[in-house]
C-alpha cells in the first residue's frame, strides 16, 4: 500500500515537469515560426543599408542576450517577451519618411502581438506569480536601456529613412537572438 502511494506521489511530482517541458517545446516551435515570419516581413521593407552606412551605429545589445544557455527556460521567455514588446513599441513610431508599405508594418505588429500573447499566456499558466519579479532583473534593465538607445537614435535622426533602415537591420538581428533563445526552449 505504501509503495503505491509513493508511486502516485512521484508521478504527480513528475507530471508537471513533463507538461512544462512539452509546453516549452511547443512554445519554442510556435515562436520560431513566428519569429521567422517577422524576419521575412522586415526584409520586405525597402531601404538599402549600403546607402546609409554613414548612419550606422552600435546600439550595444546586452552581452547576456548573446549567450542564451545561461538562462533558465522561464527566464529566457521573459527576455524574449521584453524584446518583442520593445520591438513592437519601436514600430509604433513615425515611419512615414521611409516609404514603407503600411500593410507590412501592420502585419509585423500583428505577428509581434501574437507572439507576446502566446508567451504571456504560457508564462502565466506555468509560472503564476512565482517568477514575475524576474521581469525587473538586470538583464531586463539592460534590454530596456538598449531599446531606449534605439528610440533616442531614431528621434535624433528625425525618423529619417536611413535611420529606419539601420534600425530595421538591427531588429532583424534581434530576431536571430530571439531564435537562439527559443532554441533553448527546445533543448
Amino acid at each position: 500500500m505504501n509503495n503505491r502511494c509513493i508511486l502516485q506521489i512521484v508521478l504527480l511530482l513528475c507530471f508537471p515537469t513533463t507538461t512544462l517541458s512539452l509546453s516549452y517545446h511547443l512554445l519554442g516551435l510556435q515562436q520560431s515560426s513566428s519569429s521567422l515570419e517577422c524576419q521575412k516581413l522586415l526584409q520586405q521593407l525597402n531601404g538599402r543599408p549600403a546607402d546609409c552606412l554613414s548612419d550606422r551605429m552600435d546600439f550595444k545589445i546586452p552581452k547576456e542576450i548573446k549567450h542564451p544557455q545561461q538562462f533558465q527556460k522561464e527566464h529566457a521567455a521573459f527576455v524574449i517577451y521584453e524584446m518583442l514588446q520593445d520591438i513592437f513599441v519601436i514600430f509604433t513610431r513615425n515611419f512615414s519618411n521611409t516609404g514603407w508599405n503600411e500593410t507590412i508594418v501592420k502585419d509585423l505588429r500583428v505577428e509581434l502581438h501574437q507572439q507576446m500573447d502566446l508567451l504571456e499566456t504560457t508564462l502565466e499558466k506555468k509560472l503564476g506569480e512565482e517568477n514575475k519579479s524576474w521581469g525587473n532583473s538586470r538583464t531586463i534593465l539592460h534590454l530596456k536601456s538598449y531599446y531606449w538607445r534605439i528610440l533616442r537614435y531614431l528621434k535624433a535622426k528625425q525618423y529619417s529613412s536611413c535611420a529606419w533602415t539601420m534600425i530595421r537591420m538591427e531588429l532583424f538581428w534581434n530576431f536571430s537572438f530571439i531564435n537562439r533563445l527559443m532554441d533553448h526552449f527546445q533543448n
